[in-house]
């Protein structure tokens, strides 16, 4: 194996956000004192589905699953003392994406930061919320083209800002196999990227291309999981030049950041949910050909309750270990050639092709969606 020059780790993240504003904020500045190197923003399901925290709604939610946010003063001080032109922050939000991102560029902007170089992204995703979790607003018509008004907006304003992430998370939860989450991952960004068109320059579409990123899901089976991700990005890049024409290498790279699978965490015995976190990792760190560009750790006892700050320290520190005590960053990527590699990799992207081309027969986006939900309908019946 040749050794070659130590690559940069990727961005260090925990998934935080809880009962209020002031006390995300404190868990948050901790966090980044602790070597952090990013943001990742949980939400509340009333600010999730456009409730304000004293609406009766919202009554027993209120920073159960997230931080509450209701207006500019509780984003300013989820975010104070906190320079947001030097971060790089991901805000899990999709059916009132528009509304929290420019609640954030406001609070920045009261910060006196430069908002063309503002880092991060927005998940607005709001087709997954349709297809695998409920907690949209619109159906997917007018959420397809909020998805694509935000992406025309930060083309414009937010250079660096990654104005979607295109969610297969919960595809995975939902039931999707391998094959599948790939496909209606891949189906959802070229919706997107299709209904993008005429709303950005013609010039500047491939580097809207460049912008997409994804999220994704990382359950216990080791070699399929890292398997999948090798998938990703030869499909990615294989849809980026022959569907679009990106040309430039850089603009097709599947850029993804993960969570690994909560969903598989264990009440009893709740232990034992470090080696799996830990298994889960490795099928996101191993492969240089598929790293991940972010990740993001639940916590041991995620299962039993909201993770206490030490909790997501033990998280933050297996990232840590990983990145600066093994020698992983020092190396080409270890699975190239491996023929029992190749035979999963090109099985999953025979799978994925083949649902590819049947959500492509289907006539238009919304027909697309429809199909996708119903392929998770029957996954689960």
């Amino acid at each position: 194996m040749t050794q070659v020059q130590k690559d940069r780790p990727w961005l260090f993240r925990t998934y935080a956000g809880h009962s209020t504003a002031e006390a995300s904020n404190a868990l948050y500045r901790s966090n980044l004192a602790k070597g952090q190197t990013g943001l990742s923003v949980a939400f509340d399901l009333p600010t999730q589905t456009g409730y304000d925290s004293d609406h009766i709604l919202a009554r027993g939610e209120v920073g159960k699953v997230g931080v509450p946010i209701s207006h500019l003063g509780d984003m300013r001080t989820l975010f104070a003392d906190i320079p947001l032109d030097q971060m790089n922050t991901s805000m899990t939000i999709n059916a009132t994406a528009p509304w929290l991102l420019a609640l954030y560029i406001a609070a920045a902007d009261e910060q006196g930061a430069d908002i063309s170089a503002l880092q991060g992204t927005v998940q607005n995703d709001i087709i997954k919320e349709y297809l695998s979790r409920g907690t949209y607003i619109c159906p997917p018509k007018p959420s397809l083209r909020m998805i694509t008004d935000i992406a025309a907006y930060t083309r414009a304003h937010l250079p660096k800002w990654n104005p979607m992430n295109v969610c297969s998370y919960h595809l995975q939860e939902a039931g999707a196999t391998p094959e599948q989450e790939l496909a209606f991952a891949l189906a959802t960004a070229t919706a997107v990227l299709d209904d993008l068109k005429g709303k950005v320059p013609e010039e500047h579409f491939g580097q809207m291309v460049g912008r997409i990123s994804f999220f994704v899901n990382a359950g216990i089976r080791f070699v399929t999981e890292m398997c999948k991700m090798r998938a990703f990005v030869d499909l990615w890049d294989e849809i980026c030049r022959e569907r679009y024409g990106v040309s430039d290498p850089k603009m097709r790279r599947f850029r993804y950041g993960v969570q690994v699978n909560s969903l598989g965490l264990t009440e009893q015995q709740p232990e034992n949910n470090v080696y799996r976190i830990l298994i889960e990792m490795l099928a996101v760190t191993l492969s240089k050909k598929a790293r991940a560009r972010a990740v993001q750790l639940p916590a041991w006892n995620e299962a039993l309750g909201l993770p206490r700050p030490w909790d997501q320290q033990w998280s933050l520190r297996m990232q840590q270990i990983m990145a600066y005590e093994t020698d992983l960053l020092e190396y080409e990527d270890l699975f190239d050639e491996n023929p029992a590699v190749e035979r999963k990799v090109a099985a999953l992207k025979e799978g994925a092709r083949a649902e590819l081309a049947l959500i492509d027969s289907m006539g238009g986006a919304v027909e697309a969606i429809e199909y996708m939900k119903s392929r998770l309908v029957d996954s689960n019946a």
